[in-house]
């Protein structure tokens, strides 16, 4: 990472960030730049572990991807009710249990963020998921993998 991006302290200054180097053609500093913004927003959340910190960091990235589509801030507001009711852990485990794929691993793929998946960060931490996330984390991730 950039040390100019390191350096950056809050989520609404890489925002700024961000969109001055869109505007300077340096695409790879904005998103070193949207990285960062997702990183501090979940330290500023409180995480307890290495794991809920990464979990986070996806709502975090998803949001990105929302506000990016809708031209405004937008919040995953179904995904924070889940993580309130069960916690971090749980709510990633509830959504990859879907029957359908969790939303937006194209616009994350698109915006260069698809480590952000909730999948991916069930890979990380198998230990702390049932083995049917695991297992349906595999097939997605190798499945998107062999389409992208």
């Amino acid at each position: 990472m950039d040390d100019r991006v390191k350096k950056i302290d809050k989520p609404e200054k890489c925002e700024i960030f961000a969109k001055n180097c869109i505007e300077r053609g340096r695409e790879d500093l904005a998103q070193e730049a949207r990285e960062r913004a997702v990183q501090l927003r979940a330290e500023a959340y409180g995480a307890k572990t290495e794991a809920e910190r990464e979990a986070l960091e996806a709502v975090y990235a998803y949001e990105e991807v929302l506000s990016a589509k809708n031209g405004k801030k937008t919040r995953a507001g179904r995904t924070w009710q889940m993580i309130t009711r069960h916690g971090i852990i749980g709510a990633v485990e509830r959504a990859v249990n879907r029957p359908t794929e969790t939303q937006g691993y194209t616009a994350l793929v698109e915006m260069g963020l698809e480590d952000y998946a909730f999948e991916n960060v069930i890979l990380r931490y198998p230990s702390l998921f049932s083995e049917q996330a695991v297992q349906i984390s595999r097939e997605r991730i190798e499945q998107w993998q062999n389409s992208y």
